[in-house]
Order: C-alpha cells, then structure tokens, then sequence
C-alpha cells in the first residue's frame, strides 16, 4: 500500500522566481544567519553522507552532479533502485545540505559532504485543511519512513534530514529512529507549518508532527530573515532549534533557482551543520551535537527555551566550539575492576544458607545444663524422702 507524507512546507511549490543578483549573493543571508563561512575555516562536510528522506533528487543539477546516490524507493519497499521521477522538494533540500557552488552556482552548508537520497511518494501539493492527530499507532507494520531511517543507517549516512511529517507516532518508526540513534546517526526533521491552524490559535500550541516530535530526533522552527519566528512555523515542545525557513533561494529540479518558505528548508540547513559537526568530530553522539547546535544557537529566549524558536538559532561556528568542548565528556568515568564502589571497606560475604553453627552449640550446651540440672533436682528430691 503507497504511503503518502505530508512535505512540510507552507508554499514550497509555488516558488516564485528570485530577482537578477546572481544566486550566490542572493543566498549571502542565509549563510550570514547561521554564520556558516566562520565553520568552513574548520570543515565543509568532507567524508559525510547525508540521508536526504524526500521525493528524489535530480542528480542532473549541476550542484548536485557526481555527489548524489539514490536509494530504492523507499515506499514501495523494494529492494532495489529503480526509476524514480526526481522531485522539487527533495532537489531543493539536497542543494540547501550539500549544493557544492559549481559554476558559481548555489552552495550548500556542508558543500563537501555527499547525499544519499532515498525517496518516498510525497504530496508536494497538500491541502491547506489538515486532519486530526492519530490517537493510536497505526499498526505493526513497518512504515516507508522507518524502511528508509534503516536504510540509511545501515549504508554509511551519518546525517538524516527529513523534511517531511505526519500526524501520530508509528511503533516501527520509533523502533526506526532508536536503532539509528544507537548507531550514532544524527537525525533531523521539520517541525511543521501548523502555525496558523485555528486548532493553534485556540489552543496556543500546535499539533505535534512526527518524525520530529520523536525522542532523539532535532525537531527545526523557522525564521524569517530578522530571525523572528515564522508565523507559519509550528510551536511545540518538538522544537529544540530554529534556522531560516522564509524566503530562502532554493534549486529547482531541472535547472534555475526559486525561494520557498516553510520549516522544510530550515530542517535541511540544520541537516547540513550537523553534517559539518560530524565531519570535524566523527564520534560525538546524536544527543552530544544536538547539545552542541542548542548551546552555540544564538538570539535565546529570555526564558532559555520556548516551544516558537527552541534554544535559538543555529549558528555554525558556535556549534564547532561547543562540540569541541564535547568531546573531552567520557562517556562514563571509568573504575578499576576491584573497586565497583570507590574506596573503603568492601561489604562482609553474606553467610553461607542454613543453621548457625555457633548458635547450634549453644542452644546444645544450653539444652545440656538444663538436662543435668534436671536431673540434679531429682537426685536431691529422692534423697530429702530418705
């Protein structure tokens, strides 16, 4: 059966072509908002493969050309590749990870690293209508998303950006992303554009979207270019970081530029700067750089966290720093195999199981005392009667 996901994206599809400054310097405040050319004095993603979880990409873009492997299509779960008709959303998103400037072209946050794209059928077109939450998990069976969060985990990616969401947890997705965070996989995934919903508006706060609202998993807010949150962007507590997400220059499948608005592209960017901190500090764990984007974001709410923006905005060169001081944090403090407790005095053995062989003795001599007593009362009663 074809599973159709939401693309999380309030006007992706209908881009509107950018104005006549070449794309790079239309893409400048992009870059300046998440300081990405101070983290390129460090790295620029060598030796990582983002998953790009999306409709597929055009690996004819000049950007993207000889730096893209394609997956099986993940929704028909086929063990394969096959042919699959390349998508704009899941194009744009590559390009905003890991387009390499070619020709003067569009450049990516993490411009060295490679993308691995795996595709799933996507409604590039939804509904402003939305339906309600899923209350239960659908079912048992595995779901396209985790076939692909498997997938991806088991070939080599180090990243994977889902610009993509639905309603409810599914069991096997939770599975999914557990076994990816356990293999080190960074994941991250759109918030959603529910922001202007009337459910929003009456309740204050948003429907929640998975995958980003799984444990583990960087759920992104967008901003707009004076880095205020997106009236679009979803809120809740599935937001741990924000990045620009409106107006921002994107590549079309085929060839030209568009600008798309929506948490999507902010995913993707954040998706790249996670890439950038695997590629300096290959061992640090999932939940080591999602405290490192957390710490180095700037522009932090007054509170240190709200369910609009999360802990701030993604900056790229803070998140390098606060990753370096990451990796002097062991795992665990390690103890000497003859000290589980530290110093001092180890417990006593506990005693063996049974009777208490000194209370034994006693209880007989005891028993014995009463016994010769006893039998002395009698011997002295016998003689008085004589």
């Amino acid at each position: 059966m074809l599973t159709v996901v939401r693309v999380l994206t309030a006007a992706m599809l209908a881009l509107h072509a950018p104005a006549d400054p070449p794309i790079r310097e239309q893409q400048q405040w992009v870059l300046d908002a998440l300081n990405v050319e101070q983290a390129w004095n460090v790295t620029k993603g060598a030796g990582v493969t983002v998953a790009v979880i999306d409709s597929a990409v055009d690996t004819r873009v000049k950007e993207l050309r000889g730096r893209v492997t394609v997956g099986p299509d993940m929704s028909s779960g086929a063990a394969r590749p096959r042919e699959v008709e390349p998508g704009e959303h899941g194009t744009a998103m590559a390009a905003l990870i890991a387009g390499s400037g070619a020709g003067n072209g569009f450049v990516g946050v993490a411009p060295e690293a490679r993308v691995l794209s795996l595709p799933l059928a996507l409604d590039e077109n939804p509904e402003d209508q939305i339906a309600p939450p899923l209350l239960t998990d659908p079912g048992a069976t595995e779901s396209p998303l985790a076939r692909a969060l498997r997938y991806a985990t088991n070939h080599g990616a180090k990243v994977i950006s889902m610009s993509i969401g639905n309603y409810g947890p599914h069991k096997s997705e939770r599975e999914a992303v557990s076994y990816a965070l356990g293999k080190g996989v960074v994941l991250v995934a759109a918030a959603g554009n529910d922001g202007q919903t009337t459910y929003t508006k009456d309740n204050e706060t948003s429907y929640w979207s998975f995958p980003a609202g799984y444990p583990g998993v960087i759920g992104v807010a967008a901003v707009d270019k004076t880095s205020k949150p997106a009236p679009y962007s979803s809120d809740n507590l599935s937001v741990l970081v924000a990045a620009p997400g409106s107006g921002v220059p994107v590549v079309q499948r085929g060839s030209g530029y568009a600008l798309s608005d929506g948490t999507s592209s902010a995913a993707a960017l954040v998706a790249g700067v996670a890439a950038l901190v695997k590629a300096r500090y290959p061992d640090l764990r999932p939940e080591q750089v999602a405290q490192a984007l957390a710490t180095g974001a700037r522009g932090r709410p007054a509170a240190g966290y709200d369910d609009r923006t999360g802990f701030g905005v993604v900056d790229a060169g803070a998140a390098l720093n606060a990753a370096e001081r990451l990796t002097g944090h062991k795992r665990q403090v390690p103890v000497p195999a003859d000290q589980h407790f530290g110093q001092g005095e180890d417990t006593p053995q506990p005693s063996a199981p049974g009777p208490d062989p000194w209370r034994l003795w006693l209880y007989g001599i005891g028993v014995l005392v009463a016994l010769v007593m006893f039998c002395g009362a009698i011997v002295l009663l016998n003689q008085r009667r004589e």
